[in-house]
């Protein structure tokens, strides 16, 4: 099964940036941008991720912070 191809355009300053991000010179715009997708949706998984941590340790926290002992030392 042959892949498709398709010609995109890019202005010339994202263009100098690709250049700059290859981690070799002959490497293809195609692996680079193959991999800055994967970076980008790896990111966002862990974003996710932190977010629902954060979530998951709300309730934990709030009861943590919010509790009469620390209120006693502001008055110390």
């Amino acid at each position: 099964m042959t892949k498709s191809r398709t010609t995109i355009q890019v202005y010339s300053e994202v263009l100098e940036g690709l250049k700059m991000l290859k981690d070799y010179p002959e490497q293809s715009y195609n692996d680079l941008i193959a991999k800055l997708v994967e970076i980008y949706r790896k990111s966002i998984l862990n974003s996710k991720y932190d977010e629902f941590l954060h979530q998951a340790q709300l309730s934990k926290m709030r009861e943590l912070w919010n509790n009469p002992e620390d209120e006693e030392w502001d008055d110390a």
